[in-house]
C-alpha cells in the first residue's frame, strides 16, 4: 500500500486510553497536550482505516478473481474491484492533505490587534475601515465579535483597536492577516490629487490561558488610573483602567474596557499572555516559512504582506503574488476570497515540503 500509518492508529488509541484515565485529569496541561494531538491526527486516522479497509478488499477481490470460474461471480468482483479503484485515489489525496502538518492553533478563540502606523490620520481612517471589514466578515461567518480596546480619533479614525473573535476556528480563519496592511489613495484633505501611501499593523493573537503561558509577576509593572467614562455616577471616580508592562519584553497592554477595575486587570493579563505567545509563536513560524515558503517570503508581522492601491482597486497579497479586485467590496467584509487564496497557497508550500522531505 501507498500508505503505512498503522503507527499512527496506534497511537491515537493509546490517547484514547490515557484519556480515559481519570489520573490524568490531575494535570490539565497534559489534559490538553492529549486533546490537542488526538484532535490533530483523528481525521488522518479515519480515512487511513477506511483507505487500508478498501486497499485489502481490493488486494483479496484481485486474488479471487484469478481463482474464481463463475462468469457470474466474476462479474461481482469485478464490479467491485471496478468501484475500489476509483475511490482509492480519492481517499489517498484526502489522506495526503489530513496527514499535512496542523496548526495548534487553528481551533482557538483570538484577539486581533488593527494599529495605524506610518501616514497619521489617513493611516488611522484605514485602520478603522479595514477593522469594520474583519468584524462584519467575522459577523458573517457566524463569530461573536466583542471590542476589547480602542483608541480612535474623530469619525472612527483607529489609531489602535483590540477585538476579540470568538468561536471555533477562528484562528484559522484569521491567521493569514497578521503584517504590515499597506493602502494606496488619494486623501480626502489632498488638494493637488496626489496618491498617498500609509500603512497598519495587523496581529492575530490566538487566545490563551495561564497554562499556556506563566507569567512572572516580577517581570511585570502595573498601575491603574482613571477610565474617564463619560458623566453620571463613574465618571472618573475610580481608578478602574489597568497598565501593564512586560519588562523583559517591553509589551505595554491598557485596559479600561470596565468599569470594574478586577475585570479590567483581568483582561489585561489575558491580553498581555496572548501577545507574548503571539510574539513567540511568530518567531518559530518565520523559521517555517523561511524554510519552506521562501518564493512566497515569510509571515514577519514587520514585513508588508498586503496592499490596497484604491486608484486601480487592485488589492496585492505579497506572499503568494496574485491580485484582487473589489476594494469596495472588500472593505464591507467580502474578504473570503482573498484569505482562501492564502490558506490554498500554504496548503501547496505544505505539500511541496512533504514531498522534497520523502
Amino acid at each position: 500500500m501507498k500508505f503505512n500509518l498503522d503507527n499512527l492508529v496506534e497511537e491515537f488509541n493509546e490517547l484514547e486510553q490515557s484519556l480515559g484515565n481519570p489520573d490524568i485529569f490531575k494535570d490539565q496541561k497534559k489534559v490538553r497536550e492529549v486533546s490537542s494531538r488526538k484532535k490533530a491526527i483523528e481525521e488522518a486516522v479515519n480515512i487511513y482505516k477506511e483507505y487500508k479497509s478498501l486497499s485489502e478488499s481490493l488486494e483479496e477481490n484481485k486474488a479471487m478473481l484469478s481463482e474464481e470460474s463463475d462468469e457470474e461471480m466474476k462479474g461481482l468482483i469485478k464490479m467491485e474491484t471496478s468501484e475500489a479503484e476509483e475511490k482509492l485515489p480519492g481517499l489517498e489525496e484526502r489522506l495526503t492533505f489530513a496527514l499535512l502538518p496542523k496548526d495548534p492553533n487553528d481551533d482557538k478563540n483570538i484577539m486581533v490587534e488593527v494599529r495605524a502606523g506610518a501616514g497619521w490620520d489617513e493611516a488611522a481612517l484605514f485602520a478603522g475601515e479595514l477593522s469594520r471589514a474583519y468584524m462584519t466578515f467575522a459577523e458573517e461567518e457566524g463569530f461573536k465579535v466583542e471590542i476589547t480596546e480602542k483608541a480612535e480619533s474623530e469619525t472612527w479614525w483607529v489609531k489602535e483597536l483590540i477585538f476579540e473573535v470568538k468561536w471555533e476556528w477562528a484562528y484559522s480563519k484569521f491567521k493569514y492577516e497578521s503584517g504590515v496592511h499597506r493602502v494606496q489613495r488619494i486623501p480626502e484633505t489632498e488638494s493637488k490629487w496626489r496618491v498617498h501611501t500609509s500603512a497598519i499593523t495587523v496581529a492575530i493573537m490566538p487566545e490563551v490561558d495561564e497554562i499556556d503561558v506563566e507569567l512572572n509577576m516580577d517581570e511585570i509593572e502595573m498601575k491603574f488610573t482613571r477610565s474617564g467614562w463619560p458623566g453620571g455616577q463613574h465618571a472618573n471616580k475610580s481608578d478602574s483602567a489597568v497598565h501593564l508592562k512586560h519588562i523583559p519584553s517591553g509589551t505595554i497592554v491598557f485596559c479600561s474596557d470596565g468599569r470594574s477595575q478586577h475585570k479590567n486587570r483581568d483582561k489585561a493579563f489575558q491580553i498581555m499572555r496572548a501577545k507574548l505567545y503571539a510574539f513567540e509563536q511568530e518567531k518559530r513560524e518565520k523559521e517555517l516559512w523561511e524554510a519552506r515558503l521562501s518564493q512566497v517570503g515569510s509571515w514577519d508581522r514587520s514585513e508588508k504582506i498586503r496592499t490596497y492601491n484604491f486608484p486601480q482597486d487592485r488589492i496585492t497579497d505579497h506572499r503568494i503574488g496574485q491580485n484582487f479586485s473589489g476594494i469596495p467590496q472588500a472593505m464591507t467584509g467580502k474578504l473570503g476570497h482573498i484569505i482562501e487564496a492564502c490558506a490554498v497557497a500554504d496548503e501547496q508550500a505544505k505539500l511541496e515540503a512533504a514531498g522534497k522531505g520523502q
